[in-house]
């Protein structure tokens, strides 16, 4: 889903994590169900998304 790959390419770029594509759906989520900045959230990232880059 586009907001997946959205969430993948992100924190690709911002934290130089390459998730898994599943992984990028809870951060694609969090994103969207955490707007304020001021809380800490913790997201559990699973797997490698080095595999996923040349479908990406």
């Amino acid at each position: 889903d586009d907001e997946a790959v959205e969430a993948y390419r992100l924190l690709s770029i911002k934290e130089g994590i390459i998730p898994a594509i599943e992984s990028a759906h809870a951060v694609a989520l969090t994103i969207k169900l955490f707007k304020d900045k001021n809380k800490l959230v913790v997201i559990n990232l699973s797997g490698r998304g080095d595999k996923d880059v040349s479908r990406l």
